[in-house]
């Protein structure tokens, strides 16, 4: 479980990146879902837009994510969500806090 401050550190690590997926219409499948897990293995830091098509709110999207992928919710910000995981992985650069 993050504190405020982590939470604040990764939001403004977020800050500078770029969205790498986008949840529309279609909702969460099992592929993005994979796909996502994957990117918080190498990165532990992902942000995720959330079109006007998508069939819940960022909010809900973000907490169901989180759940899913045993990740932690970071933020929901307008149309974007970030959320993080560290990653077990070898070679790959912790976010310290």
């Amino acid at each position: 479980m993050l504190n405020g401050k982590q939470r604040a550190a990764l939001r403004a690590a977020a800050n500078g990146l770029e969205a790498w997926f986008q949840i529309g219409k279609s909702g969460i499948g099992g592929n993005m879902t994979a796909d996502i897990s994957a990117a918080l293995d190498a990165h532990e830091l992902v942000k995720i837009t959330v079109l006007r098509t998508a069939p819940s709110e960022p909010k809900t999207l973000l907490r169901t994510l989180a759940q899913t992928l045993g990740a932690e919710e970071v933020s929901a910000v307008g149309n974007k969500i970030v959320l993080y995981r560290r990653s077990e992985k070898e070679g790959v650069k912790h976010i310290e806090f």
